[in-house]
């Protein structure tokens, strides 16, 4: 095989199962990624895809190429990983990556430390995909929930993400404000849809009101904050977030079990690096002033 970029362009198709998907981590316009394809195929003679509505499924025989494209992304990737923290200073790229709900003190907090080193780009990565660190997608990573316990990752405790319970004062004046969760029954709440979410305030609310007051359901955090400034229903926000939006009334005393901790993330091989030092060093500073 003469053309790598096919292959990987093949490969990142595969794991993405959509076009859309692929261009989007591979950083190129749609277009190529069906270029590269449609090359790939022809030149091969064989069909490496079966194209449906949802997105793309390989063949067998994509199946035999794209163990080999992967075995060879895996060792590149992790290789490029490593050499770019290997610098002495602080310049190039940081890769740092968290939960979209962490942008509003993680943003400013970045850019300071742009600032204080004018040779650094920064990029922020946020979503629901787990950035795999071993493979070079990411220098630090600030996840939620229990320890991560991936094999040669540097694991820190963090700080506590304070969640609190909030209405919007619209809400208030049509509804009242909850005298504890005995009223819980006469108000409506905005939660995650997946019945099945890991959060535990999440978990919390199904446990203390019934289904049908949960009036209005979302798919991300960023989604339910806005439905509780819309005036949906109750629902539950990081503290920091509640601290910029005057219009909110935080409608009873947070409780510890809604609480969630996070934690600091790097790669062994990139963790004693100085850019990753100097990044961990800082953003601990600047976290010493999140919480309300």
């Amino acid at each position: 095989m003469d053309n790598w970029d096919e292959v990987r362009t093949a490969y990142q198709v595969a794991r993405m199962g959509t076009v859309s998907g692929a261009a989007e981590v591979l950083g190129v316009h749609h277009a190529t990624v069906i270029r590269h394809i449609d090359a790939i195929e022809a030149r091969l003679g064989v069909k490496l895809f079966q194209r449906h509505a949802r997105g793309y499924t390989p063949t067998e025989a994509g199946d035999d190429l794209l163990r080999v494209a992967q075995a060879t992304d895996d060792q590149f990737s992790q290789l490029v990983g490593r050499l770019k923290g290997q610098g002495d200073d602080v310049s190039g790229e940081l890769v740092v990556t968290s939960l979209a709900s962490l942008a509003p003190m993680l943003v400013p907090t970045l850019t300071r430390f742009q600032q204080a080193h004018p040779g650094l780009i920064v990029r922020y990565l946020t979503g629901d995909r787990l950035f795999r660190l071993e493979y070079g997608e990411a220098h630090v990573a600030i996840r939620a929930g229990t320890a991560p316990d991936q094999p040669d990752n540097v694991v820190q405790p963090f700080i506590s993400q304070d969640i609190g319970l909030y209405a919007s004062k619209g809400y208030i004046a049509r509804h009242g404000k909850p005298g504890g969760i005995a009223d819980f029954a006469q108000h409506f709440f905005v939660a995650n849809d997946d019945e099945n979410s890991r959060a535990p305030f999440s978990r919390w609310l199904r446990e203390h009101t019934t289904s049908d007051r949960i009036s209005f359901r979302c798919t991300n955090g960023f989604t339910m904050q806005e439905a509780v400034m819309a005036g949906a229903g109750i629902g539950f926000m990081a503290r920091w977030e509640a601290a910029r939006h005057p219009d909110l009334v935080e409608v009873m005393d947070p409780l510890p079990d809604w609480a969630g901790k996070l934690w600091l993330v790097t790669h062994v091989d990139l963790h004693r690096t100085t850019k990753v030092q100097a990044f961990l060093t800082f953003l601990k500073s600047e976290a010493a002033d999140w919480c309300p």
